[in-house]
């Protein structure tokens, strides 16, 4: 039992299959392959066995016309084929021999037939060997088919064709009705899906219930991707949504953060943070939106702060959602001699509510810069003005205050002045795109 091999329990990878590719070509054994991969011999067997590729090389010559037969070598025979006219050729010359002899037996050759399967690393070069099937394992080749068969084997339904229909007969009738999947499944538990597997197979076309006998789903757009998205998962590690109510569900004093796109035809953007205690708004524009830029907005915080303290004083944590520019947290937690500065974390994917604070003062934001806007032109100058305005405009939630009022009794007027956040008269609060046209 010590000799065994133990498996890794992992698919094979691409990289994996060209070892074994190259290993065949070098007539190493499976043994010594699965060795190298922590893997069970009988698992490169298979893999061999199921991926290898037919290769059909027909060798014909004068006196050899498309001949496998084992004996064709020695064979004197003629006329097997039983021609009215007497034929004095030798059938062993004939593309009919294998079809007609009844002593024809195919040639055969044990490296195919036996581990390992495959003409890789054989001695005889291909012009001397005289079988017609050959077989060969090839990386890519095996790759591709084992990505296949892995998205084939997760398509589809489970289910019976007397199973949909026996579905069908109870829902449609109730579709037509005008009750909604939810209610259908609601009431009829015994159905034993969920909503969404309902409205999939709406969606494909699996029942004689069609999208357009929906009530709603007609008026909806299709859903955007997301491809704007984190892609490094390891950057939500301990920082998520989870993690934050953990840690500081009693604190108040954590900020939100996002950016707010311009129309097409500019790479600017701008990077907002929001502090939802005293809806304090602080604003910055970015030439492009990359983790570089926001880095570089971190940075130039700090430095009208004056340091790590004062920036981890202020904004100690931050949430904001997993837009790719955010997809390096370390480098906003810490400075750039190492000194830790705030603490980020990630709202769970398509739950903007979680920072629903900063997706609210948005809407006052666009006010003055309406969707459709391009950023092209605009300034750091324009951004603060934009911000000091929002942030001398009342709250409701602050009993008629505004956050500039709060925020000086809260976070100081000297900090405030760092944050270049000024004073505006109530009467002079403008709100609409003719704030930035003069």
């Amino acid at each position: 039992m010590s000799n065994l091999i133990p498996g890794n329990h992992k698919h094979l990878s691409l990289a994996d299959r060209q070892y074994i590719e190259k290993s065949l070509n070098e007539r190493k054994s499976f043994r010594e392959i699965a060795k190298y991969l922590c893997k069970d011999p009988s698992t490169i067997s298979k893999e061999v066995w199921k991926h290898r590729v037919v290769n059909t090389w027909n060798r014909g010559s004068f006196n050899n016309p498309y001949n496998f037969c084992i004996h064709r070598f020695r064979c004197k025979k003629t006329n097997a084929c039983n021609k009215l006219i007497i034929c004095d050729s030798l059938c062993r010359s004939c593309h009919r021999c294998n079809n007609v002899c009844p002593r024809f037996e195919r040639e055969s050759c044990m490296q195919i037939q036996k581990a390992p399967y495959v003409c890789n690393g054989c001695d005889k070069q291909r012009h001397k060997c005289t079988i017609q099937t050959k077989y060969a394992y090839n990386a890519s080749a095996a790759h591709r088919m084992y990505q296949e068969l892995l998205s084939d084997s997760r398509s589809g339904v489970s289910l019976t064709t007397k199973e949909l229909r026996e579905l069908d007969r109870i829902v449609r009738p109730l579709i037509e009705q005008g009750q909604s999947p939810y209610m259908i499944l609601t009431n009829h538990p015994e159905l034993g899906i969920s909503v969404k597997t309902l409205y999939n197979y709406i969606d494909q076309n699996l029942l004689l219930t069609r999208n357009v006998h929906l009530k709603r789903k007609v008026k909806f757009k299709k859903r955007k991707s997301h491809n704007t998205q984190i892609s490094n998962r390891e950057s939500f590690a301990g920082r998520t949504y989870k993690d934050f109510k953990d840690s500081h569900a009693d604190e108040l004093d954590f900020w939100e953060m996002d950016t707010v796109l311009s129309a097409k035809g500019s790479s600017k953007c701008i990077l907002t943070l929001y502090f939802p205690e005293i809806e304090l708004l602080w604003a910055h524009i970015m030439d492009r939106c990359s983790p570089g830029a926001v880095k570089a907005v971190f940075g130039h915080l700090q430095t009208a702060l004056g340091d790590a303290d004062e920036f981890a004083f202020l904004m100690p944590v931050i949430l904001t959602d997993r837009g790719q520019e955010f997809g390096k947290p370390e480098k906003l937690e810490q400075d750039s001699q190492g000194i830790s500065r705030t603490s980020i974390f990630y709202c769970d994917p398509m739950r903007s509510n979680q920072k629903g604070g900063i997706e609210n003062v948005h809407t006052m934001l666009r006010m003055i810069l309406p969707k459709g806007t391009i950023f092209t032109n605009l300034t750091q100058w324009d951004i603060r003005k934009c911000v000091d305005h929002i942030n001398n405009a009342p709250r409701k939630n602050l009993e008629g205050r505004t956050p500039y009022q709060m925020a000086i009794s809260l976070i100081g007027q000297e900090t405030l002045k760092k944050m270049q956040l000024r004073y505006i008269a109530p009467d002079e609060v403008t709100l609409s795109p003719k704030l930035l046209r003069n």
